[in-house]
C-alpha cells in the first residue's frame, strides 16, 4: 500500500514514540528524531510504499541510539496481560474454524500507540467481522498442504495457537516471525520466552526486521516459501499494507482490525473494523 496523505503524522508520531522509548539521553534523542525526520521529509511520497519508509526510521532511530529493541517493555507488558486475557475469554469461543479466526482476530487490536487498558477491553469485546470471508478459508484449506502464516504482534501469540492447531487437521502450517525486534512484533525469542517454541511447531523468519514485510531485503529461505505457499494467512495491518501491493492471488487471508484511515479506506471499511478477507 503507498503511502496516504494521514501517513505522514502517523510516522511523525512513530518517530516521536520510537526515540522516546529508545533512549532516555535527550541530545541522543533529538539527534535519532533530526536523522529520523530529515529521512521523512526527504522520502515521503505517494508513490512509496508506507513499510518501506516506517523500516527506515526504525533503522535509524536504533543506529543513533544504539538500542536494538526499543519496544522491549511494551512486548513483554503486553504479553503478561494478554496472556492473562486469553486465559479469561478462550471458553467463551467454541472449537470450531469460525470462533477460532475470530480469536485471531481479536488479539490484532493491540497496537502500540493504544493504552493497555484500552487494548484489554478491546479483546474482551464480540468480534464482528465488517468483510467476512472466513467460510471461504475452510475451502481453500481443502485443497491446500502448506500454509504461511504470517505472524504479527507478540501478544497474539496465545490467540493464533488454537487456529494454527485447527489448521494442521488440513495442511502443514509454518509460524512466520522476525528474526529481531521491530515495533512490538513477534520475534523467535519471544515464542522461545514464552515456552511456545513446541507449540508452533516449524517456525521461519522473514529475515528482515521490517513491519509487515519489504520482500527486496527479505530471506531467500522467506520468499521461497512464500512462493510455494498454497495459503498466505497475514495478520495485521503491516502485511496487508505489503501483499496488497502483489497481484490478487486467491491465496492470500487477511486477518486484521483495520485501525487507521488509510488501510480503512482501502479496505471499504470503517475505522476499527475487523476484517477477514480472502484475496
Amino acid at each position: 500500500m503507498k503511502l496516504a496523505s494521514d501517513c505522514y503524522d502517523c510516522l511523525k508520531r512513530l518517530i516521536a514514540q520510537a526515540a522516546n522509548l529508545a533512549t532516555e539521553d535527550a541530545s541522543l534523542r533529538q539527534k535519532a528524531v533530526g536523522r529520523a525526520m530529515n529521512i521523512l521529509e526527504n522520502e515521503f511520497s505517494y508513490d512509496q510504499m508506507s513499510i518501506v519508509l516506517a523500516t527506515k526510521i526504525h533503522d535509524v532511530i536504533k543506529e543513533v541510539t544504539g538500542n536494538t529493541d526499543p519496544y522491549r517493555a511494551i512486548k513483554e507488558k503486553e504479553m503478561a496481560i494478554v496472556r492473562e486475557v486469553y486465559s479469561e475469554i478462550v471458553s467463551q469461543y467454541k472449537d470450531d474454524m469460525k470462533d477460532f479466526i475470530k480469536l485471531a482476530t481479536v488479539a490484532n487490536a493491540l497496537d502500540f500507540f493504544k493504552e493497555l487498558g484500552e487494548v484489554k477491553e478491546d479483546i474482551r469485546k464480540p468480534v464482528n467481522f465488517t468483510i467476512d470471508d472466513s467460510d471461504c478459508l475452510k475451502e481453500k484449506l481443502k485443497g491446500a498442504s502448506e500454509v504461511l502464516y504470517l505472524a504479527d504482534n507478540a501478544g497474539e501469540v496465545y490467540f493464533d495457537l488454537p487456529l494454527i492447531k485447527w489448521m494442521r487437521r488440513y495442511a502443514d502450517v509454518t509460524y512466520v516471525v522476525k528474526p529481531s525486534p521491530v515495533q512490538n512484533d513477534v520475534t523467535i525469542e519471544d515464542i522461545r520466552k514464552a515456552g511456545l517454541e513446541d507449540e508452533f511447531g516449524r517456525i521461519i523468519t522473514t529475515g528482515v526486521a521490517s513491519p509487515g514485510i519489504v520482500f527486496d531485503l527479505a530471506s531467500e529461505e522467506f520468499k521461497r516459501e512464500f512462493e510455494s505457499a498454497d495459503l498466505i494467512f497475514a495478520k495485521g495491518m503491516g502485511y496487508y499494507e505489503s501483499l496488497s501491493e502483489l497481484p490478487k492471488q486467491g491465496r492470500f487471508f487477511y486477518c486484521l482490525m483495520a485501525k487507521c484511515k488509510p488501510v480503512a479506506r482501502s479496505l471499504g471499511v470503517p475505522v476499527n473494523s475487523y476484517v477477514a478477507m480472502l484475496c
